[in-house]
């Protein structure tokens, strides 16, 4: 099974699980708990009433109680993660094959045919293939609400980079695609604050100007940027990560190139260690957190908490990395001039 950043499996209990991240372990899937069987959920499917779990706290506690053979302690991640085996995938649900139905099914209801719709003007503008786009989220295993959002995904870096910029046009001419305005901004950080800790302010600053989220046709939607295949190096086991505690960090952002993709990672510079453990180099700031991406320009002075990792890679020197992961302290900021 190769399954990827956005996919999502359905295992043998008849729960479902995000896939995380583009590297896997042998006959393994990393991913995290969304949706349980529950008769007080307000989600129904194949005649069983389904609860959506939230936030990260809550996905992991019920990963522990529900899925305890799950939770492993990963060798080369080198942190607690759940992986289902393979053999209890009961079935992978793949974002492309959900968007060619959308597109040839018939009878769509409005949350389906909204999102057919802004997949078909980020294609058009962006001129991009239809086998490199692909719809996630609720939508993709048909657990989708009258008001879910709509979850993009684009597949390969020329192609990201391509609906990236023609997003940002898109948000420009502020017509069916739009920025968030205050109110929007406000219930996002309600939403996103439960997890991820940071002031109103900081929030307003690095989430105002991102293109990968928005409002189309007044429906929140949310685009993620996934490499293809051919672009992944990385393989299970090729480069090994050592965490050494948490660390607080101020640098400048030197090339962000890789912001928009998920994972997503930032070259730094200038680094100047404020709290926490202190090893050198630190040469990048990453994230498997879509809320991370677009966090921070070229140039720019940014303040992030997280853990701080040493990155072993084949074939090349050791160095460390500050991951803001799954800690509600975990953050990055912008430093105003």
């Amino acid at each position: 099974m190769r399954a990827r950043e956005g996919d999502v499996i359905e295992t043998v209990d008849r729960c479902f699980f995000d896939v995380k991240g583009l590297v896997h372990p042998p006959k393994k899937v990393i991913a995290f708990v969304r949706f349980v069987p529950d008769p007080a959920g307000d989600r129904n499917r194949g005649g069983l009433t389904y609860r959506k779990v939230y936030h990260i706290p809550e996905r992991m506690r019920v990963a522990r109680e529900k899925f305890p053979r799950y939770m492993v302690h990963d060798p080369v991640f080198n942190e607690l993660l759940c992986e289902v085996p393979v053999m209890d995938v009961k079935q992978h649900y793949k974002p492309m094959e959900r968007l060619r139905e959308l597109r040839k099914r018939d009878g769509l209801d409005d949350v389906e045919s909204q999102a057919l719709q802004f997949v078909e003007l980020a294609k058009e503008t962006a001129n991009v293939p239809w086998s490199k786009l692909g719809v996630s989220g609720s939508i993709l295993i048909k657990l989708h609400k009258p008001a879910s959002d709509i979850d993009l995904i684009v597949y390969g870096t020329e192609n990201c980079r391509r609906v990236h910029s023609a997003l940002g046009h898109l948000l420009e001419e502020g017509d069916l695609i739009r920025r968030y305005d205050m109110e929007g901004l406000k219930s996002l950080f309600d939403f996103r604050s439960k997890d991820t800790a940071m002031s109103f302010e900081d929030f307003v600053r690095t989430e105002s100007r991102k293109s990968l989220q928005g409002k189309f046709m007044g429906r929140d939607y949310f685009v993620r940027f996934v490499k293809d295949w051919k672009e992944i190096e990385e393989r299970y086991g090729t480069v090994r990560y050592e965490p050494l505690g948490n660390m607080r960090v101020k640098a400048k952002v030197l090339d962000d190139s890789e912001a928009i993709f998920t994972p997503c990672h930032y070259k730094i510079d200038d680094v100047e260690v404020l709290e926490g453990v202190k090893v050198e180099p630190i040469e990048e700031i990453a994230s498997f957190r879509g809320r991370f991406c677009e966090q921070a320009r070229n140039g720019e002075t940014v303040i992030a908490q997280g853990k701080v990792e040493r990155v072993y890679k084949e074939g090349e020197r050791e160095h460390y990395r500050v991951l803001l992961g799954n800690k509600t302290s975990d953050h990055m900021i912008i430093v105003r001039n």
